[in-house]
């Protein structure tokens, strides 16, 4: 039997709640999105990840990836996944019907997206960068491209890559060395080699299509002189049949502590001068470009965070439910019990389990303010929508990926010897979460766009719209959650008080706002995690007074979100102090200080 099940009343629930579920028919491009279409699809998409996914998790973890020649070869296991992924459409439920997808929220692809991130995630990978790359090609792509390209990709017959690391030049994209030669037919031929891209190459798809980042003779230095290529794995004719394979080709895998089914490659291009490529919109605009890819890949990249942690969750229930061991505190039978009954245990769950309701319910609020920034046909809530999506991104993706790394640990801790020991299969979930918070921008970039970018944007009115939505809803508060609200209030007004904090520092002080950083995402984080919680527990208890809906997880609901303000807001809102100390004392050190010998 697997240990992962779909959270579907969990899922629907934080759609219902946070991710605009109600709001979706209102939408002229979401009309299809019925109650009745979103629950088959989600219950479709769990049994897929449920019952033929989820099993193939540790069998590629342990087979790997290995290079065969010029061919990445993945886990048998993993075609098997792909094909069932291509047959189900899944790749396509998002995807405008211009380009032969279902026009469906981007929101309920997310979902979908999670349930296989938590099945399998290094195989997951695969379809979320794709994906990104379908997103970058429909933005700034012509029509010829979207038309040759999209349909093939959004079915997962095609699969994108994303091609910016080069050695010494990985966070500072701008000191990229690949190049880009136009020729006279139009296109371009690339050179260069690209370091950490994630399937670059395999073999459970017919194509890779590789959006890469070059530059144009004479471009200017930095990021103003990258552009954007389209360089596909094999070359594709007129009629849309593949033609030879382009001089692009992949010389090692990468050797890795964790995803070790999901191939990390160093691509080569242009080893023979014959590389092919096409640019992506205009020239010098690649970065501009990339960011669509970006932005929508760290959204996700919060979402593989929340699709381990839950899968590591559920392992560590089941263990503590089964493993027997000392007796139950106060009782007076000396019998030994369940290690779940033990308080310490139910802190560890407890603190699993709202880690990830509050992680998934940013996420899915994210998603939902980029359908309405996408597809809202009202220009003022496309914009605010963007602001919100823009605001939340580094909340979702450094949240997201900390809190994985913190409940995969946790899911270790209470399998005990067990969970240090790779046949019970926590070790994998923390392996695999390590490099979470490192890719698509670590989280400390999360921290510094925040504070460096969001933070300033249109004078701080997007925090503060945000703040003050909280703030406003606190009159709302009732029942069983009227006892939080204080703690509440004060978490806000923490939050408040650290932003006009950092607001205020400006240029003259962009070392202490540069050195806040991290511990001011954390604390945003956390208060906006604890304002979603306590809005779905305010829902989940009207319910209960109207007996509408299942009981007891209506009140797990309100347990979780009064567990968070209790247990989990404190210590984030103690963050202020760090946060107003500056950087004086972690900048006071010589580089030569640090040394011990």
């Amino acid at each position: 039997m697997t240990d992962y099940r779909a959270p579907l009343e969990e899922i629907y629930f934080t759609l219902e709640t946070t991710g605009g579920l109600s709001d979706w028919t209102s939408i002229p491009s979401f009309e299809e999105a019925s109650e009745d279409l979103v629950g088959a699809v989600l219950e479709e998409a769990g049994k897929m990840a449920s019952d033929l996914i989820a099993p193939t998790n540790a069998i590629g973890d342990q087979e790997g990836t290995r290079l065969v020649g010029d061919t990445v070869v993945t886990p048998d296991v993993f075609k098997t996944v792909h094909n069932a992924f291509v047959e189900g459409g899944w790749g396509t439920l998002s995807i405008d019907p211009a380009y032969e997808g279902q026009g469906l929220p981007a929101t309920l692809s997310a979902c979908v997206t999670e349930m296989v991130m938590s099945a399998n995630l290094s195989y997951s990978l695969n379809p979320m960068l794709t994906a990104g790359a379908i997103e970058a090609i429909v933005a700034h792509g012509s029509e010829e491209q979207k038309q040759k390209y999209v349909p093939n990709m959004s079915s997962g017959v095609w699969t994108g890559a994303m091609n910016l690391t080069e050695s010494g030049a990985g966070s500072d994209v701008g000191g990229l060395r690949s190049k880009a030669v136009p020729m006279p037919d139009g296109s371009y031929r690339i050179k260069g080699q690209k370091i950490f891209i994630t399937w670059g190459d395999h073999d459970v798809a017919e194509n890779v299509i590789h959006l890469v980042l070059a530059r144009l003779p004479d471009a200017p230095k930095g990021t103003k002189g990258i552009s954007m290529f389209l360089v596909p794995k094999f070359l594709v004719n007129e009629d849309g049949s593949l033609g030879a394979q382009n001089d692009v080709r992949c010389v090692s895998v990468e050797h890795k502590l964790g995803i070790h089914g999901s191939p990390t490659c160093v691509m080569s291009f242009g080893d023979n001068d014959a590389c092919v490529g096409w640019i992506v919109g205009e020239e010098n605009k690649g970065m501009r470009n990339m960011f669509t890819m970006m932005n929508h890949a760290r959204v996700g990249v919060g979402m593989q965070g929340l699709g381990v942690a839950e899968r590591a969750y559920q392992k560590a229930v089941l263990y503590a439910k089964d493993r027997v061991q000392s007796a139950e505190i106060g009782a007076k039978s000396r019998e030994s019990v369940a290690i779940i009954k033990h308080p310490d245990v139910r802190r560890i769950l407890m603190t699993m389990r709202a880690h990830i309701e509050a992680s998934r319910a940013m996420i899915y609020r994210n998603y939902w303010a980029m359908d309405l920034a996408h597809k809202s046909p009202d220009k003022d809530q496309r914009k605010k929508a963007q602001a919100e999506a823009d605001l939340l991104t580094p909340l979702s993706k450094a949240y997201g990926t900390d809190m994985a790394c913190e409940v995969a640990s946790l899911g270790v801790q209470v399998h005990g010897g067990m969970g240090f020991i790779e046949e019970t299969g926590a070790a994998q979930h923390y392996r695999d979460a390590r490099i979470l918070p490192i890719y698509e921008g670590t989280n400390g970039i999360q921290a510094l766009d925040l504070v460096g970018r969001k933070l300033n944007m249109d004078g701080g009115m997007h925090w503060k719209a945000l703040i003050r939505e909280m703030q406003e809803y606190l009159p709302q508060i009732d029942r069983a959650m009227a006892s939080s609200a204080d703690e509440l209030k004060h978490a806000i007004d923490v939050l408040s008080d650290a932003s006009e904090v950092l607001f205020a520092n400006g240029f003259e002080g962009i070392i202490d706002t540069a050195g806040a950083a991290t511990p001011y995402c954390k604390l945003f984080s956390s208060v906006v995690g604890a304002y979603l919680l306590t809005r779905q527990a305010v829902v989940a208890e009207r319910r209960l007074a109207a007996n509408d809906g299942n009981p007891a997880f209506l009140q797990a609901k309100i347990t979780t979100a009064r567990f968070y303000i209790e247990q989990i807001l404190p210590p984030a809102t103690a963050l202020v102090g760090p946060i107003k100390a500056g950087a004086k004392q972690m900048m006071a050190f010589d580089a030569d200080d640090f040394d011990r010998a």
